[in-house]
């Protein structure tokens, strides 16, 4: 879709939005999309490379890296900061204010929740949810946890709000993880505990 186009379709200016070279658009994307929260700086900017699928809406007020790939139906909400890399994959939430890092890997349907933050060289299977509201319906106490790098969270796993997951771990499918990880940790259970050390397995 071209600029005029996509102006023309939904309303929205070219103005607000900030793409690099080499970018592979389907039609039925949003980009820039406005908030209606009030936010220092507007416009959504994306590197370079960027492949993103239809259905995939991204607001205003973000910055992304190079390498972006997304699946369909992608929201990815203001005030977030990406690095290169990102792929992630249809159907799947971040909303505003996280911190990414590079080469991460979401997967279909996970919800990354307000002020979550993120490492290098993460991945989250299908249907991780992450949480930030210790004290529901209190704006004030949000916080969401922290996933270092390199990290690999199974599929449906709930991380709660402020939890620090240390790096290199390794998160079990359907595991509640309530409190702290430990570096390297494997955790599986609810809530989660430490089972052993990633180090320790044996990937043959």
């Amino acid at each position: 879709m071209s600029p005029d186009q996509f102006s023309r379709a939904k309303n929205i200016t070219p103005d607000l939005y900030e793409i690099g070279v080499n970018a592979d658009i389907d039609p039925g994307v949003v980009l820039g999309y406005p908030t209606s929260r009030k936010i220092a700086d507007r416009i959504l900017r994306i590197g370079d490379d960027a492949t993103i699928r239809s259905g995939t809406v991204i607001y205003g007020g973000t910055r992304i890296g190079n390498q972006l790939e997304t699946g369909h139906g992608v929201v990815i909400r203001e005030e977030n900061i990406v690095g290169d890399g990102l792929m992630i994959w249809s159907n799947s939430v971040i909303d505003y204010g996280c911190n990414i890092g590079d080469r991460v890997r979401i997967h279909n349907n996970v919800y990354l929740a307000q002020f979550t933050e993120i490492g290098d060289d993460v991945f989250l299977a299908p249907g991780v949810i992450t949480t930030n509201d210790r004290y529901p319906i209190c704006a004030e106490c949000l916080k969401g946890p922290v996933i270092e790098s390199g990290v690999r969270v199974g599929a449906n796993s709930t991380i709660l709000p402020g939890v620090i997951i240390g790096k290199g771990s390794l998160i079990g499918a359907g595991a509640v993880v309530t409190k702290n990880v430990p570096p390297g940790s494997v955790v599986i259970g609810n809530p989660a505990r430490v089972m052993s050390k990633a180090s320790d397995l044996n990937y043959r």
